[in-house]
């Protein structure tokens, strides 16, 4: 199933049949249930893919733990405490503010929480006359793969490429159809086209990678923090022989310049958050984003 389903061995330069000699041999006559599962979920992990899912009636692997390797770039108590200081507003799932007296700032948790578009106008019409907005991505780790064309509409100036991608259609490893491309375009009662900053870290994931891709293509737009944890695949899923689903991504994306989004978009500024700051009740991201604005 993953032989020929999934898009990216090429791009990761990995051998499946080499991974496939490693595993194999661990499975026998005699292996249990539980065995098997943990032989197939280190299986999978070789692929470093947070859409790589083996899902059972007892668990289901999670397959992007590499991010711990990265520092997380942020903690939500020390925004609530020192930034928010109980004047946001909730407009659904964004969490929107105003910081030194010009600047908008809107928190984002999960593309998999949805908001209305009249929503989402309500949040760019009170930003209206601010310097710029920051939107907080950090440790939003995807979800619904609509969104990310709606939220960037707001802040599209005009009719552009927003990206392309390919669909994994026979069972060679680059057998892929034509490339299809997708456009973003202003939509809604107004947009924003003041500067924007996006707050990204290792935990920005799927969707958001996705959000962050499109939003790259108006100038702007910048990116602060760390990379974005990547996830540039649409996943898709069979069941095994034993009733297991198997999820894998089944495609691959790509930015107007051709750049592969799978392995994660880097930042404009590298800025990671500093324990000094911390102590200080400062996040070292959020105040290098305010003094771009300012």
């Amino acid at each position: 199933e993953i032989d020929e389903g999934y898009s990216f061995f090429e791009f990761k330069n990995l051998d499946w049949d080499s991974v496939y000699n490693v595993y194999r041999p661990k499975v026998t006559s005699t292996t249990k249930t539980l065995d098997l599962y943990n032989v197939m979920s280190d299986m999978l992990f070789t692929l470093q893919d947070g859409h790589v899912n083996l899902e059972t009636g007892f668990n289901r692997s999670r397959n992007w733990e590499w991010f711990l390797g990265y520092p997380p770039n942020f903690d939500e108590n020390l925004i609530e405490r020192n930034y928010w200081k109980s004047q946001e507003w909730y407009t659904g799932p964004l969490i929107h503010t105003v910081i030194d007296s010009t600047i908008g700032y809107v928190r984002y948790r999960s593309f998999g929480s949805r908001f209305s578009e009249s929503q989402l106008d309500l949040v760019i019409a009170r930003f209206q006359n601010a310097k710029g907005i920051i939107i907080d991505l950090r440790d939003n780790g995807g979800g619904f793969s609509d969104i990310p064309l709606l939220f960037a509409s707001r802040f599209a100036d005009k009719r552009r490429l927003a990206y392309s991608f390919v669909v994994k259609n026979g069972p060679d490893h680059n057998d892929f159809t034509e490339p299809v491309e997708v456009y973003i375009e202003p939509k809604g009662e107004r947009q924003f086209t003041k500067p924007v900053i996006i707050l990204t870290n290792r935990m920005c994931y799927s969707a958001t990678n996705f959000f962050v891709a499109i939003m790259n293509n108006f100038a702007h737009v910048k990116t602060i923090g760390d990379w974005t944890g990547g996830g540039g695949g649409t996943p898709a899923s069979g069941e095994l022989p034993n009733g297991w689903i198997i999820r894998y991504s089944s495609t691959q994306t790509f930015t107007p310049d051709g750049f592969n989004i799978e392995g994660g978009i880097p930042p404009d500024i590298k800025v990671d958050m500093t324990e000094s700051d911390r102590l200080k009740g400062k996040d070292t991201i959020l105040e290098r984003a305010i003094a771009e604005l300012k």
